[in-house]
């Protein structure tokens, strides 16, 4: 299996608030879905103090970015965890892997985020055989193809 980096951008609302949400979405990852290895999902999320738009200042974002990387690298290295999906907007940034393996996916985590001060970073991890939430994410890009297809008819 070999992991594509295309990915596809969409904005969504948050559920609170009407605040503008930017979704990074993987895109060619079906070989990873149907061999059912991934399982679980992770979820990391990072809140942070918003500007008057919902998004990080360029310090905080930066960082994000660097953190991202690194995550990214780390979990994909010896494919333990794929990062599927980044959300950033209305305080906070969530970045959505699928994992092999819960308990091995928090030791990589905190490993390869030993060299960084303490971060404000929450993880949340569920049971996901069906990437529920990936395709869910993937309805997203959907919805961006079917209005710009609504707007250019206009």
């Amino acid at each position: 299996m070999k992991l594509s980096d295309e990915w596809f951008t969409a904005i969504a609302e948050s559920e609170v608030g009407n605040a503008t949400i930017f979704v990074s979405g993987r895109c060619d990852i079906d070989e990873f879905i149907k061999s059912g290895k991934f399982r679980e999902r992770a979820e990391v999320t990072w809140k942070y103090d918003a500007d008057a738009k919902g998004m990080p200042g360029e310090d905080v974002a930066q960082l994000m970015e660097e953190v991202m990387a690194v995550l990214k690298r780390a979990m994909e290295k010896n494919k333990l965890a794929i990062l599927t999906g980044v959300y950033t907007g209305a305080g906070e940034r969530n970045m959505v892997f699928y994992t092999r393996n819960i308990p091995a996916f928090g030791t990589t985590l905190n490993e390869a985020l030993a060299p960084f001060d303490l971060l404000p970073l929450t993880i949340y991890t569920e049971k996901d055989p069906d990437w529920s939430e990936y395709a869910e994410m993937c309805q997203l890009r959907s919805d961006d193809v079917d209005d710009m297809v609504d707007d250019e008819e206009l």
